[in-house]
C-alpha cells in the first residue's frame, strides 16, 4: 500500500474522489432544477481537484496544484454565468426547472 505525505493512503483519495464525482454525474443525471445541477458540477470538478492535489502531493510535484487553481478560476467563472442565467431564467419563467426551458423551444 502507497503512502503519501501524511500517511493517508493515495487509494482513499481515489476512492473519495471516485465517490465524490459519481455523487455529481448522478445529479447532474437525475435532477431538473438548475441549482442542484450546477452545484453536481462543482462537486464534480471538486473531485478532479481532490484528484489532482493528492497526486501531486505523492509525487511531490506542484504542477497539479498548479492546475488546479486554474481549474477553480475557471470554474468561478462558469459559476457567474451560470447564475447569471438562472437569475435571467427565472425572471422569465419565474422557475429555475429545465424542463420549463424545454417548454419554451416550441
Amino acid at each position: 500500500m502507497q503512502q503519501n505525505i501524511h500517511g493517508i493512503p493515495l487509494d482513499w483519495f481515489i476512492i473519495l474522489s471516485t465517490t465524490l464525482f459519481c455523487i455529481g454525474v448522478m445529479g447532474v443525471l437525475f435532477r431538473r432544477n438548475a441549482i442542484i445541477i450546477f452545484m453536481s458540477i462543482e462537486l464534480m470538478l471538486n473531485a478532479t481537484n481532490l484528484l489532482l492535489v493528492a497526486f501531486s502531493a505523492y509525487h511531490g510535484d506542484a504542477a497539479g496544484q498548479v492546475f488546479v487553481f486554474f481549474t477553480m478560476a475557471v470554474a468561478a467563472a462558469e459559476i457567474a454565468v451560470g447564475l447569471a442565467i438562472l437569475v435571467v431564467m427565472y425572471r422569465n419563467t419565474k422557475s429555475v426547472d429545465i424542463d420549463v426551458l424545454n417548454r419554451l423551444k416550441g
